[in-house]
């Protein structure tokens, strides 16, 4: 296969084409890191790239190959189902010897130490090529600071990739890794991935091991990548003995699934080609055999978002306390974080008691159908610096109204993915999202794949890939 093509192909089909020895890996990252030096000037989707390990790893990973096929039976390198894969690791996620920078100038700090994340991914063969952009202290559904300046979509470079997760759905969605690992707190691995043409999951709380508990409970880990068998395939590595890989094998049989176009809050207006978008793939599903019907049910939109907002502000505060060195911080995340630290105690707790319940409310949903389809945005991908001169909470409302249908399943923890949806009339991609009831992972894997498969997203290319 041509190297450009298998830069492509995605994670799965990388391991199977390393697994045939029809390329070997130090030939793919070289590759990869080729294509980084050649796109990435423009692209800003690397913090950083590891260049000479991953040309290291990727060369211990075709040793192990080799051993394994000399001695003829099944070892160790045989079984590492990523083995010599080049993936990227979003900012967040602590690699050994290097700061958490968290998308800021703020951390010096170094970890002692791999997250779990990367250590699974280590284990399981996987050549980590760098660590992706994103916005200061995750807190924009955009990529950009004025330090580091603003991560592009490869769709178009007047647009942005989304947040946070930017840096991560970029690289992947240039050809330049084969699959990335982002973090979701309000949305932030189905924002970029719905912006870049990009499967990105976010699978239920906990399924995906932290480290440590990050933004009161709302933030997971979750992959970002070309095709939904690739994420499957992440996923059994990083929640192992789930059979995420087997779910998108078969057709999922006869499911019900519920359509809702209620915005989370009232009076926010949805764009017409997003619409078209989710209701175009609700008309799919039907023809796919499914039970699909239009339910819009109340999710206790004023109480439910007011809490959330609660607790996002209180959580920016709580992270910039724990920067060596928010001095550094741009004025507006300054800003956010002196808004949390404004808020009463008692509404933070408010907000958090609360959580219990708006869960049993929103899967309610649940008790009657097997999937929502929503929205992932109200509107196709932002351009660079379109909210640059909004003061701190106009930008804020204007977020919450972009992102709507997303954080409310943070707060649940149920599973949910954004899956493309075709392109806007300026070819920008667009999406929809796909929940599931708790630890739904494999229902979402299997209607998603189906999907792909009647409608297959990745032969069209971003324009600056290459």
């Amino acid at each position: 296969m041509d190297l450009t093509d298998a830069c492509f192909a995605g994670a799965a089909r990388q391991a199977e084409l390393l697994r045939a020895g029809e390329l070997t890996s130090r030939d793919l990252v070289d590759e990869c890191l080729r294509r980084i030096a050649a796109h990435d000037r423009s692209l800003n989707a690397f913090r950083l790239v590891f260049t000479d390990r991953a040309r290291a790893d990727a060369a211990e990973a075709d040793a192990r190959r080799a051993r394994a096929e000399a001695d003829a039976r099944r070892a160790r390198g045989e079984d590492a189902p990523l083995l010599g894969v080049p993936v990227a690791v979003k900012e967040d996620l602590a690699v050994a010897g290097l700061p958490t920078t968290k998308g800021t100038a703020a951390v010096e700090a170094r970890a002692t130490a791999d997250s779990e994340i990367v250590r699974r991914l280590r284990a399981a063969g996987a050549v980590i090529v760098g660590r992706t952009r994103m916005p200061e202290m995750g807190l924009w559904p955009y990529t950009e600071s004025s330090w580091a300046g603003a991560t592009r979509n490869p769709w178009s470079p007047e647009h942005s990739p989304g947040g946070s997760s930017g840096g991560s759905a970029a690289a992947v969605a240039a050809g330049m890794v084969g699959a990335a690992v982002g973090t979701d707190g309000a949305g932030s691995v189905r924002i970029p991935s719905a912006c870049t043409g990009l499967f990105g999951l976010k699978p239920h709380r906990d399924h995906v091991p932290l480290d440590e508990q990050m933004w009161t409970g709302l933030v997971v880990a979750g992959p970002i990548t070309r095709h939904v068998r690739d994420a499957a395939v992440l996923l059994d590595v990083l929640a192992p003995d789930h059979a995420h890989t087997a779910a998108t094998a078969p057709d999922p049989g006869r499911l019900r699934i519920a359509v809702s176009l209620r915005t989370w809050g009232p009076g926010i207006p949805i764009s017409e080609e997003v619409r078209d978008a989710v209701l175009d793939t609700a008309s799919l599903l039907t023809d796919l055999g499914h039970d699909v019907v239009r339910l819009d049910p109340e999710m206790r939109d004023v109480s439910g978002s007011a809490a959330f907002a609660a607790r996002y502000l209180h959580c920016a505060a709580i992270t910039e306390d724990t920067l060596d060195r928010p001095d550094r911080l741009d004025p507006r995340t300054r800003r956010v974080a002196a808004l949390g630290r404004a808020l009463p105690r008692r509404a933070v707790r408010t907000a958090l008691d609360q959580s219990q319940a708006l869960t049993d409310h929103a899967n309610r949903v649940f008790t009657d159908h097997d999937l929502l389809l929503t929205p992932v945005l109200t509107r196709p991908p932002l351009r660079i610096g379109e909210w640059r001169r909004r003061p701190t909470v106009a930008a804020l409302l204007a977020a919450a109204r972009m992102t709507t249908f997303l954080p409310l399943w943070n707060i649940t923890g149920n599973p949910a993915a954004a899956v493309p949806a075709g392109h806007t009339s300026t070819g920008l991609p667009l999406a929809v999202q796909l929940v599931g009831p708790p630890h739904g992972e494999n229902t979402i894997l299997a209607a998603a794949a189906q999907l792909e498969r009647a409608r297959p997203w990745t032969d069209r290319r971003p324009p600056l890939a290459g």
